[in-house]
């Protein structure tokens, strides 16, 4: 199957699509000045941009974009500009403007495997891997980027909607964490050994008010009286 159109190129009888195929960028220019749709078609659904990137006219294909030609644009087999391309300036055109170098027609063809297909130059066949692997490389990237995002996203939802549910929980957690902050600074002003023997003073005067108050020591079981 052709996919570089040379046999038919002379058939078409609209100007614009002409020049596109000659080369000719000054008639193409007069043309699209005098208001010619620079999205025109011919009988395959080929625009003025598949024709010139087909033939490698880079220039006709700048001057196209500058007049809006659709860089999306595609025949009736699903090709774009792209697919038909054989040439390393127009490629890089074609791509730096934004089509997709991983785009497939209506046969799952991408325009590396139609370059393959055709046997173009080595340095083109290079330029379309190249391309093909930055897209994969790019594309990976962005969706553990997304992956990362969607999760941690789901982790703060569920964070929030759990103290949402149990707002006494929050609350207790919070006051908690103050306790804990206090009691950690309290220690390290004052020293370890110090806030242990404060607590051990502490204990004996309790046991000694617990004595005062009840004239029983506690943890001491009482003995039973004698009866005489």
């Amino acid at each position: 199957m052709s996919y570089v159109f040379v046999n038919d190129s002379s058939q078409t009888n609209v100007p614009l699509l002409q020049a596109c195929i000659d080369g000719d960028f000054n008639y193409s220019k007069r043309l699209l000045e005098s208001g010619f749709d620079p999205n025109i078609r011919d009988s395959r659904g080929r625009t003025g941009l598949h024709l010139a990137a087909a033939r490698g006219n880079v220039d006709i294909c700048q001057l196209l974009h500058k007049f809006g030609a659709d860089l999306l644009a595609t025949d009736y087999q699903g090709n774009t500009a792209l697919h038909l391309c054989g040439h390393v300036d127009t490629i890089q055109f074609l791509v730096s403007n934004g089509l997709k170098i991983d785009i497939c027609n209506h046969q799952g063809a991408t325009p590396l495997v139609l370059a393959k297909r055709r046997g173009v130059n080595k340095d083109v066949i290079r330029l379309l891997e190249s391309l093909e692997e930055q897209e994969v490389k790019g594309f990976n990237r962005g969706t553990h980027s997304k992956l990362e995002t969607m999760q941690t996203a789901e982790s703060e939802s569920a964070m929030e909607s759990h103290s949402l549910l149990n707002p006494n929980l929050q609350q207790g957690e919070g006051v908690l964490s103050s306790f804990r902050t206090t009691w950690q600074e309290f220690v390290e002003d004052l020293g370890f050994w110090r806030v242990l023997l404060l607590i051990f003073v502490i204990a004996l005067l309790s046991l000694g008010i617990a004595y005062y108050v009840s004239g029983v020591l506690p943890f001491v079981e009482k003995q039973p009286e004698l009866v005489h």
